[in-house]
């Protein structure tokens, strides 16, 4: 592919970075450790919340989606210019990711005009927040195994069941909620999509505290739950098809490598700024290679996400490198992490926040929470499989 963006793309990338820099206080710039799953208590919600109403009337949120819906309509190119911006600028995570990333690109393709019309403006808007009933205690990696149970009564289905690592539960008015509408049909089959008022009689969300101290995640139950009829999306006992097509959008947006990049950056100036007998940690030829392969494998990444922007510009659909992104980039966080613990040394022990600690506390904050990104999205392990058998054609282990 031609690396050089179009006139119309730096154009682009000109407007927003403009706005950017008019609408974003210093304040308000992330540390890049908050991502769409941090919970810092009301204060820092609240803000988020403000945060992506800003953005909304400003025209971005949801850049890629259709004029038609509420977007902007933005090209491929131009949807990865946005990262690289929105990376570079620090903003924080939009409070409704999880909307506008999976849930309202999944109506746009499988919902009735009623649904689109009724839900897609306030995902933009986040006058609504939505969260994923996917994995259950019992069927985590493996999805289809769901037992979630929706009952048909008269115009609606009852739900009892239980889901588990739920982000944004706790704060969610709308849940996409996979249930199992046929027992007896096998395991991909027999399972439908079905959209759920968080605010319904029988809901109960627990928050599941993380090693971070933080309650992002959560536990759903569901207890004789009445769910309309009407919000089923896609045909009852197919919803696995329906499901797919968010997993898709949630592969790549996993995978991101600006964050990788970027930190990158700030590993090299960890190393800058560590003392170490007459200088610094930076002066340390293995420690200069260590973190250069970072940087290689960042970069690697990050032509990796042109190669499948290259793909969908010829009209085809997305590729293996969706997998291989998101497996990469998780496993180079990780990495990275650790590194940095290792370039800490005893100040690695200090807590994120805690006084005395080099960087506020930063890399031990992500540290405990690099595991994270190896699980959300699909596991590496699942990441493995897929990647050998449907890309090197390696038989079933």
């Amino acid at each position: 592919m031609d690396f050089k963006f179009s006139a119309e793309d730096e154009a682009f990338r000109a407007e927003l970075k403009s706005w950017l820099e008019a609408n974003l206080p210093g304040r308000e710039r992330s540390e890049h450790f908050e991502d769409a799953i941090s919970d810092q208590g009301a204060s820092h919600w609240e803000r988020r919340v403000a945060w992506h109403k800003k953005m909304h009337a400003g025209g971005w949120v949801g850049i890629s989606w259709p004029k038609e819906y509420g977007g902007r309509g933005a090209t491929l190119t131009q949807q990865l210019v946005y990262g690289e911006e929105m990376s570079r600028a620090h903003a924080p995570a939009l409070v409704n990711q999880l909307g506008t990333m999976l849930v309202g690109p999944t109506l746009i393709q499988w919902g009735t005009e009623e649904q689109k019309k009724r839900y897609v403006p306030k995902i933009l808007s986040a006058d609504e927040i939505w969260c994923q009933g996917y994995s259950e205690p019992n069927s985590g990696s493996d999805v289809a195994s769901l037992q979630t149970r929706a009952v048909e009564d008269g115009d609606y289905f009852v739900v009892n069941g239980q889901k588990v690592w739920t982000s944004d539960a706790h704060h969610a008015d709308m849940c996409i909620l996979l249930v199992r509408t046929d027992p007896d049909a096998p395991k991909h089959k027999g399972i439908s999509y079905i959209l759920v008022d968080m605010h319904s009689p029988g809901i109960t969300v627990r928050p599941l505290v993380q090693i971070t101290g933080e309650r992002g995640f959560n536990e759903v139950f569901f207890e004789d739950v009445r769910v309309p009829k009407k919000n089923i999306v896609g045909e009852k006992n197919h919803g696995w098809q329906v499901a797919i097509t968010t997993l898709m959008f949630e592969r790549t947006g996993v995978g991101d490598s600006n964050m990788n990049t970027n930190q990158v950056l700030e590993l090299a100036h960890l190393a800058q700024s560590l003392r170490r007998d007459a200088g610094t940690a930076w002066d340390d030829t293995a420690v200069r290679q260590r973190i250069a392969q970072f940087a290689a494998e960042a970069e690697a990444l990050k032509y990796t996400g042109y190669r499948q922007i290259t793909r969908r510009l010829k009209g085809r659909p997305p590729g293996p490198e969706g997998s291989v992104m998101k497996l990469g980039a998780s496993e180079l966080h990780l990495r990275m992490a650790k590194f940095a613990m290792e370039l800490l040394g005893p100040y690695s022990q200090f807590e994120h926040k805690a006084p005395f600690a080099l960087g506020r506390g930063v890399w031990s904050y992500r540290m405990l929470g690099a595991r994270a990104y190896t699980i959300a999205g699909g596991t590496s392990e699942i990441q493995h499989n897929i990647i050998g058998e449907r890309v090197l054609g390696l038989p079933k282990g």
